[in-house]
């Protein structure tokens, strides 16, 4: 995603067709056994159904290293049998759009896995090295599969509902979900589906695979954060390419980190999505001035309600993980701040609960679902004048030298008289200077280079120095939450100062760099000229 065959406007060059290996294309939507119950029999499943569909039985044994070498680079190898037909399967992630996996199945005789039979050369390392004598069964899956294809929105599409265990040794995992995948047809389809039934009963969407929650159950491991990709723009691409990379991009990271994030499998689930909204922010916010489509809008609306309820986790997780330890460290695990630690974990409970409730809630899902269902179809373009469509053929390039250079004009503008700067005004420049971070972040295949490096260096560290009196104010909000929340004794109080101090101490400091990092900012080169 997005896809290279996804229709054109006129003036708007498709890019060439390029040589692929088999591949998946599925959404999934996790779903209660009432809401698999509801939607079996809905209306909307039984009006654009082909068939009566089928049920069936399927058992599945996953296979790797001791190591795990085949999960450690993407790949997932199964034999599973329906009735008296067994099927190896190797799937692999990390290629395509969020909904797509390579994927290679062949027949086997006798269930006995055979690699020989599957195209090794294609498939390349680590399996290329490998024998079945060197794999060991990790896993098994057992699911009751209700099957049927349906004809609709232009697509056909196999809707499976699934119900059964995943299960490691003694531990087991639940499964029940919807999945959809696409036969035929554009991709959009199965996000259009998705939307629909969102109307019959609530789901939501789904990112790991069943092997995925495998191996996480067999080796107790969470779901881990995803950073941000480079974006995938070519000098060949137009604007048009350029916004579906970008849009897709950010995308990819939103999705990545919704399983660590409902896990609660750590702080950099919840800062990595925050880090994937906020890019969705400021690429809506510099790409509206060149296309003013009406279809951002939603979109924009969505990230930062979301976002919203994303940060107070991040600010108790950063308060409790970094800011009392840093402290500590620095000479100051006297001054009480362990009571101040134990203080704030009520809170920190409460941010994630309250997460939880928003993922949960299915306007959320309708969210995730429509960006997607956005950015296959490429939705900006629709409504659009002629003199945007225009904007849209031209080449990446040229569109990314104006988006940079007017957003650069933008944090410039800013940071006029920065020495006399109120601290509101300083803020203000803190989030043009994000905003142009990011704008240069996604550019940055089309001009990489020492000039563009040396160009994001100074942004960044100017970045980190503003940080630093964002970050004070931040605390003394939360020690004001937790002065509020219960009566504060002398230990709290005396945390609470030294914390205040010890800030107060390095923004003072840092802000005796400001004006220097702010001059050589000022004096960097723009890489896109």
């Amino acid at each position: 995603m997005p896809r290279d065959d996804a229709a054109q406007p006129e003036g708007v060059a498709a890019s060439e067709p390029q040589t692929q290996p088999p591949r998946e294309i599925e959404l999934k939507l996790a779903a209660s056994p009432e809401a698999l119950e509801a939607l079996r029999g809905a209306d909307l499943i039984a009006r654009h159904a082909r068939n009566q569909g089928v049920t069936r039985r399927l058992d599945a044994v996953y296979y790797d290293t001791p190591d795990r070498l085949l999960d450690r680079n993407g790949l997932a190898l199964r034999v599973r049998r329906s009735g008296k037909r067994h099927v190896q399967t190797l799937k692999r992630s990390g290629s395509g759009g969020p909904l797509a996996r390579d994927e290679w199945e062949v027949a086997l005789p006798d269930g006995t896995l055979d690699l020989a039979l599957l195209p090794l050369a294609e498939v390349g390392e680590p399996l290329a090295s490998l024998s079945a004598g060197q794999l060991a069964p990790v896993f098994a899956t057992r699911v009751r599969r209700r099957l049927r294809r349906l004809d609709y929105a232009g697509a056909l599409i196999e809707i499976a509902f699934d119900d059964g265990t995943i299960e490691a040794g003694e531990k087991t995992l639940q499964v029940s979900e919807v999945e959809l995948e696409l036969k035929e047809g554009e991709a959009a389809a199965l996000y259009d589906l998705g939307l629909a039934m969102l109307d019959v009963a609530p789901l939501q969407l789904a990112t790991q695979s069943k092997s995925a929650r495998g191996y996480g159950l067999a080796f107790a491991r969470l779901p881990q954060a995803v950073k941000a990709r480079p974006v995938e723009i070519g000098a060949h691409d137009n604007a048009d390419a350029a916004i579906a990379a970008i849009l897709a991009n950010t995308y990819r990271q939103l999705l990545g980190n919704l399983a660590a994030v409902a896990t609660r499998s750590g702080p950099e689930g919840v800062h990595q999505m925050r880090v994937s909204l906020r890019r969705l922010r400021s690429a809506l916010s510099v790409l509206k001035r060149e296309v003013a489509s009406p279809a951002f809008e939603p979109v924009g609306r969505e990230a930062k309600r979301l976002g919203h309820v994303l940060g107070p986790a991040r600010n108790w997780d950063v308060f409790i993980t970094q800011t009392v330890p840093d402290i500590e460290a620095d000479g100051l695990d006297d001054a009480g701040l362990s009571a101040l630690r134990k203080a704030a974990e009520p809170f920190q409970t409460k941010s994630y609960a309250d997460i939880a409730k928003r993922l949960e809630n299915p306007q959320t899902s309708r969210f995730l679902l429509s960006f997607g269902a956005l950015i296959e179809r490429r939705g900006w373009r629709s409504g659009l004048p002629s003199e945007a469509m225009a904007v849209l053929a031209e080449p990446a390039d040229d569109f990314a030298g104006r988006v940079l250079a007017r957003t650069h004009r933008q944090a410039l503008k800013r940071g006029r008289g920065f020495g006399s700067l109120r601290p509101e005004g300083r803020h203000e420049l803190r989030l043009a200077l994000k905003k142009l971070r990011y704008t240069a972040e996604f550019f940055l295949p089309l001009h990489d280079g020492p000039a563009a490096r040396r160009y994001l260096a100074r942004l960044s560290r100017l970045q980190e120095a503003l940080g630093l009196a964002n970050d004070a104010a931040t605390t003394q909000h939360l020690l004001a939450e937790l002065r509020d929340g219960k009566t504060p004794g002398p230990e709290l109080h005396f945390a609470a100062g030294a914390i205040h101090g010890w800030q107060s101490r390095h923004t003072i400091e840092s802000g005796r760099k400001l004006k220097k990092r702010w001059r050589r900012f000022e004096a960097a080169n723009p890489f896109w000229i």
